[in-house]
């Protein structure tokens, strides 16, 4: 007699949407080795308690890589980070929607965890308000408030760098 698998679907879940998953860890860590170390996390979480998960094993998943990296952003305290080295913006030398990707991974890493995190389930993953609100274990009302303000200090830093590709930055007066 054939001893069913302990793990039985997790290949199928990594082969189907570990791109996914992996793409969303990068952008809540900001550099592919910690999203790969993020995710590595995820899954041995979702390993330990697999027998104890029931149904939707990918959104526990999702949950556990939200709720990891809000661990690690609180831990880690305000202590400024470099995710990626960007020259200004402007220089055409063929590569501006790489430099804009990087300068919106940096302003990402600049925002609140909570911010963060908001905006990644919004904006990356189109998760609706009430599905960003029951993944993150908070209200509506917060993801609405915290995507508005995330939103607007995204705004700030990037005229801010938009000014400065310019040349606008008072160099020119």
């Amino acid at each position: 007699m054939r001893r069913k698998k302990r793990f039985d679907g997790l290949d199928v879940l990594v082969a189907e949407r570990g791109g996914a998953l992996l793409a969303t860890a990068v952008l809540l860590t900001g550099s592919r080795v910690a999203g790969e170390d993020l995710l590595q996390v995820a899954l041995e979480r979702l390993m330990r308690n697999w027998s104890r998960v029931q149904g939707d094993k990918e959104g526990y998943l999702r949950r556990t890589l939200y709720h990891l990296a809000v661990d690690r952003w609180r831990l880690r305290g305000r202590r400024p980070e470099v995710l990626a080295e960007i020259e200004p913006p402007g220089q055409a030398d063929g590569t501006e929607a790489l430099h804009l990707r990087q300068a919106l991974i940096q302003a990402l890493a600049m925002l609140p965890p909570r911010q963060r995190a908001v905006l990644v389930l919004r904006y990356w993953e189109q998760f609706s308000e009430s599905e960003a609100a029951e993944m993150l274990g908070c209200s509506v009302g917060t993801v609405k408030s915290t995507a508005s303000r995330g939103l607007a200090r995204l705004r700030e830093l990037t005229a801010a760098w938009a000014l400065e590709g310019a040349g606008m930055n008072g160099a020119g007066k």
